[in-house]
């Protein structure tokens, strides 16, 4: 067994850069090195990307198909929502989430991928059927942008325009979802539900603290 096998079955270093990446970013931010530690979102988010393709893992070509569906659609989703205000509300993106395409960040369009991958690799826990899973890993998804919605606008993320998030925007958020989470049902795809819990948590932690500090 090479060494390359025996860390990829064996993801601890990449828990631990998770949460380092996270909770470093809750310290600088709260010790008051706001935009250095903001400017850096695209590069963390980066980080995690390519720690979950390595880790979780998706190499296979059904499963970086599927990852391919779903950042692709993902983009036409917030295309659509940047350009007509349409499915989310009026909205338009920052500075802070890299490189974007016509106005949508490429990284939101990854974002939409891992998400709906790691949300469903927690529910590989439990024994519930397909149709809960699909259900409860949709719940997942929306909970997470619930905490990122407030807080968007101060990390020069996105923003909404009126007062914030309209309820439209979590309706679409949690049907697109569940599209989402339908199709990697049917296609059957598991990945490493211990790596996916933690990536998860990490960045629930992370907006959850802000949303109640700002």
């Amino acid at each position: 067994m090479t060494p390359t096998i025996q860390l990829t079955n064996k993801p601890a270093i990449a828990i631990y850069a998770i949460w380092l990446f996270h909770i470093s970013g809750i310290l600088g931010i709260t010790l008051g090195y706001f935009d250095w530690f903001i400017e850096k979102t695209s590069v963390n988010l980066l980080a995690c990307l390519i720690l979950f393709f390595v880790f979780y893992p998706v190499r296979r070509p059904k499963q970086i198909a599927t990852f391919l569906v779903f950042f692709l659609g993902g983009l036409f989703a917030e295309w659509l929502g940047v350009h007509y205000g349409i499915l989310f509300g009026d909205y338009s993106y920052g500075s802070n989430l890299g490189l974007k395409i016509d106005g949508v960040p490429l990284l939101i369009g990854t974002y939409w991928g891992l998400l709906t991958f790691v949300t469903a690799g927690i529910l590989d826990f439990t024994k519930w059927n397909n149709g809960f899973k699909i259900g409860i890993g949709a719940a997942l998804m929306v909970i997470l942008d619930f905490f990122m919605e407030k807080n968007a606008p101060i990390f020069d993320f996105w923003t909404f325009e009126g007062n914030g998030a309209p309820i439209q925007n979590y309706m679409t958020w949690y049907f697109i979802a569940l599209l989402f989470h339908g199709i990697l049902r049917i296609v059957k795809i598991e990945g490493n539900r211990v790596f996916a819990l933690h990536i998860y948590l990490a960045q629930l932690l992370f907006f959850v603290f802000f949303y109640f500090k700002y």
